[in-house]
């Protein structure tokens, strides 16, 4: 009889020590998970996560980017040459052109009109260069935003409307590229 009662303690002690192990391996993966899945957490109060910008609800301090999310970050920052934007590459690169080192390129660059003589002139409208007087042009973002928003018409069928040239589908005319009309709008 005592041999049964220590053979059935042995069993019940294994499977208590596996069950437990299998909890533990179960909760560090899902916690590891969530890790993976927060991007942001609070300074103060690390296990404070979250998937975006934010307070933290237990201090009210914002949630700042994760290491690993940081890491991303930088890893995704771009570079080009200051005289020729078009030239791009990674931090510790030279321009092909002129032997310029690379400068990291910032958000507003992409918002923002350049000098093409002087890159250092910018606005975040359309105007003229203060060194050279030379039109500002815009930056590649601002391109592709005022060709997204081109409308072409008829000039007979104005209800005939497209967003890329081509011809009317009723009587086969050219389209036109609509000028937008800011007094349309006024009421």
């Amino acid at each position: 009889m005592k041999p049964i009662k220590l053979l059935l303690m042995a069993v019940v002690t294994i499977l208590s020590v596996t069950v437990y192990a299998q909890e533990s391996a179960n909760k560090n993966k899902d916690s590891k998970q969530e890790t993976e899945k927060a991007k942001y957490s609070c300074s103060m109060h690390p296990e404070v996560t979250g998937d975006k910008p934010g307070k933290c609800s237990k201090c009210g301090m914002a949630l700042t980017l994760s290491v690993k999310e940081k890491m991303k970050h930088d890893a995704k920052k771009q570079y080009c040459c200051p005289m020729h934007p078009d030239v791009k590459g990674n931090k510790h690169d030279r321009c092909s052109k002129c032997g310029m080192e690379l400068k990291e390129k910032s958000n507003k660059d992409d918002k923002t009109y350049s000098c093409p003589m002087h890159p250092d002139v910018t606005s975040d409208k359309p105007g003229k260069c203060s060194k050279c007087g030379m039109a500002l042009t815009p930056s590649a973002k601002e391109k592709m935003k005022h060709e997204a928003m081109k409308m072409y018409t008829c000039p007979m069928h104005t209800d005939v409307k497209s967003d890329k040239p081509g011809n009317c589908s009723k009587c086969g005319m050219k389209l036109k590229e609509k000028e937008e009309n800011h007094s349309e709008h006024k009421h």
